[in-house]
């Protein structure tokens, strides 16, 4: 297997259970002390997510030599691992892993402390991507940093509740489940479109030329885009028709919005995989 390919696939599950254990550390922090039964093993999922990103990561890390060499042998070539050892990728990995192993050893806490703690971490894992990719590159980063930011974090907000959720809708009682549901609903109507203009903004920055959509990279921004676009029609489902149903204690919409869940937790993990493959293999340049 070459090793960019490898490459693709170890950076699209290190984004998945990157952003699941960002995002559930973040929800946790929102939504859990409404919590009761369910609340154990989301802390237990959030952990393992976190240690097997950073496992993910490290694979992802040792490959960089490789990738350079465009070869496997590159990986026992100790100039190339110097070489990868001293760019900003090592510098973005450990700030990952820092952020992971944080959420990782305090997510079990039940305290304020543990919480704040698991929450800085999340926010270290999120401002790990102000340092890499296309809009750090790009002459107009200053302008496109803030808007990745946001972008992250929303997505992290979003993928990481979704289990949860799910969780939730399964092991609490349906007044728990249409309390939390409501509470999620109000914060993400006014968050999640926000991942459409933030992204919307960054293309407009790093998009040059209508031309540059014929692409490798253009392809993938629209499918992306696309993706995001899709998962606006289901989040609207949610919370205009499935969300007030469970709030209102009907049982029987639990099952449905639980299949809503697992759509939208498989359309974000392809939009995810999607990025890695345009940060691995594409660029935004002619």
């Amino acid at each position: 297997m070459r090793p960019d390919t490898l490459s693709v696939i170890l950076r699209s599950a290190s984004f998945i259970a990157l952003f699941q254990a960002a995002g559930m550390a973040i929800f946790i922090a929102m939504f859990g002390r409404t919590l009761d039964v369910s609340l154990s093993p989301m802390r237990r999922i959030t952990q393992l997510a976190a240690i097997t990103a950073a496992a993910l990561l490290a694979g992802q890390y040792a490959l960089e030599a490789a990738r350079m060499a465009d070869d496997m042998a590159g990986m026992l070539d100790p100039s190339l691992q110097m070489m990868a050892m001293h760019s900003m990728r090592s510098v973005v990995l450990t700030l990952r892993l820092c952020g992971l192993v944080l959420i990782a050893m305090t997510i079990g806490r039940r305290d304020n402390i543990g919480t704040t703690l698991s929450v800085m971490g999340a926010a270290i894992v999120v401002a790990s991507f102000m340092l890499t990719g296309h809009t750090a590159a790009s002459p107009l980063r200053w302008g496109l940093a803030p808007l990745l930011t946001i972008h992250v974090i929303i997505v992290a907000f979003w993928f990481g509740a979704l289990v949860p959720l799910y969780l939730v809708c399964r092991r609490e009682t349906p007044f728990i489940a249409g309390q939390v549901t409501e509470e999620f609903s109000k914060v993400a109507l006014w968050l999640v479109p926000g991942i459409l203009v933030a992204g919307f903004l960054m293309g407009l920055g790093l998009v040059r030329h209508l031309s540059e959509f014929r692409s490798g990279y253009g392809i993938s921004l629209l499918a992306k885009f696309l993706g995001f676009l899709f998962l606006m029609v289901l989040a609207a489902l949610n919370k205009w028709r499935l969300g007030p149903a469970i709030a209102a204690g009907d049982a029987r919409t639990l099952k449905a919005f639980c299949r809503s869940l697992g759509f939208e937790y498989a359309l974000i993990a392809a939009v995810l995989s999607i990025t890695a493959v345009m940060t691995t293999l594409y660029s935004p340049e002619p």
